[in-house]
């Protein structure tokens, strides 16, 4: 089930995307969508990035401000937002907010208020597409996780690639992300992650 706040295999995430905020030399907005507890809120956050954290349950984004609280963090730039993440990026782009970085985490299966069924392999490059549009004119790096068994580390970098690369360039990497288990030497995989990078 692994809802246990906590999902470490994304520590690898956190450490790359904390050192291209760092690095960037200017200013960078995130806006971070399915953000369940806020680990890579507070990352990027710490990193000096003004967040903007979205999730559908009001119990995980209290559950992630209490996070940033235990570690120092409530005087950072965090937006805390309790909303559908597809209509909230939506009303974003009818805003014309834009951000610098978006880093998604969908589920693999949900229902929304209305009874509306969420399937990630049905409705991931749509969701993709539209999040392009709050991209910002330069933007650093698209993220996006799955835990969803079928839909590969391969397929989630060539969804990246198709969407993003003809609109601003860059490179797209994708690979399994695991835990190391100290007892084998091997590492347990955990789910996948595909990154768009300018």
């Amino acid at each position: 089930f692994k809802h246990t706040g906590l999902f470490p295999e994304q520590a690898v995430n956190w450490d790359w995307m904390a050192e291209q905020i760092r690095s960037a030399g200017r200013p960078i907005s995130v806006l971070n969508l399915f953000s369940y507890t806020g680990g890579a809120t507070l990352a990027c956050a710490s990193a000096g990035a003004s967040v903007c954290h979205v999730d559908a349950s009001k119990g995980m984004v209290q559950w992630a401000r209490e996070n940033a609280a235990l570690s120092g963090l409530t005087e950072k730039p965090i937006r805390w937002i309790v909303d559908d993440c597809e209509k909230f990026v939506a009303r974003e782009i009818r805003r014309g907010r834009k951000y610098d970085a978006v880093i998604m985490d969908p589920p693999s299966y949900g229902r929304g208020p209305g009874g509306e069924v969420w399937k990630l392999e049905e409705n991931i490059y749509d969701l993709v597409e539209l999040c392009s549009g709050v991209l910002s004119d330069d933007p650093l790096f698209f993220l996006l996780n799955s835990y969803t068994t079928g839909l590969s580390p391969a397929v989630m970098g060539y969804l990246l690639g198709s969407v993003l690369k003809p609109k601003f360039g860059g490179d797209v990497t994708a690979d399994e992300i695991g835990l190391p288990v100290e007892e084998s030497g091997m590492v347990l995989p955990c789910g996948s992650t595909a990154i768009w990078k300018r």
